[in-house]
Formats: structure tokens, sequence, C-alpha cells
């Protein structure tokens, strides 16, 4: 069992409360996490990544065991304790400006 947890305005968008909680079959990358996530909340296709490139919008960042995943391959393995269920994958929205 993944766990995830998203941005307040994106809770509100998916009208959910606190972690969001799913289960990944095989290798649990990026981009497997944000298919069944999107499969369970298509309110939030295009919200995280583009929907024609499927590359991750700018301002959109994800964090796992305190590292910056954000540039990593969407392909790669995320750490084992988010795979175990122990982490959870953080998306944050990104602040800009000065």
């Amino acid at each position: 069992m993944i766990r995830i947890v998203l941005p307040a305005h994106l809770r509100n968008l998916a009208k959910v409360a606190g972690e969001v909680t799913l289960d990944v079959g095989g290798e649990v990358t990026q981009r497997r996490v944000l298919d069944a996530l999107e499969e369970v909340y298509p309110v939030l296709r295009g919200t995280l990544r583009d929907r024609a490139s499927g590359q991750r919008r700018a301002f959109v960042r994800f964090y796992a065991c305190e590292e910056d995943l954000s540039n990593d391959s969407p392909d790669a393995p995320l750490p084992a304790e988010v795979a175990a269920g122990r982490e959870p994958l953080l998306i944050i929205g990104a602040m800009a400006g000065g």
C-alpha cells in the first residue's frame, strides 16, 4: 500500500481528507504511482503531469525520505520505504516569486 500526501488544493479537488493510499502492482515508480492516482482520482489528470507529454508540471515537486525526487526518471524505483508504505510520497506545490 503506497501512501501519498497531496497539497490541500488537490485534496479538495479530489475530495479526500488526509493521506491517499493506493495499491500499485509491480515495481513502484513515480510513473506507476501517478498512473494509479489518476486512475482512482481522474479529476487529478493534468494537474501533476502534462496530459500530452506526461512530464511533471513545473511547479509540482515530489519528495520521499527527505529527498527531492522531482528530477529523477519517472521510471526509477521509489525508495524501499515508500514501496513498503512506511514513508509517504509527498507531492508539493512549489513556491515562486520574490
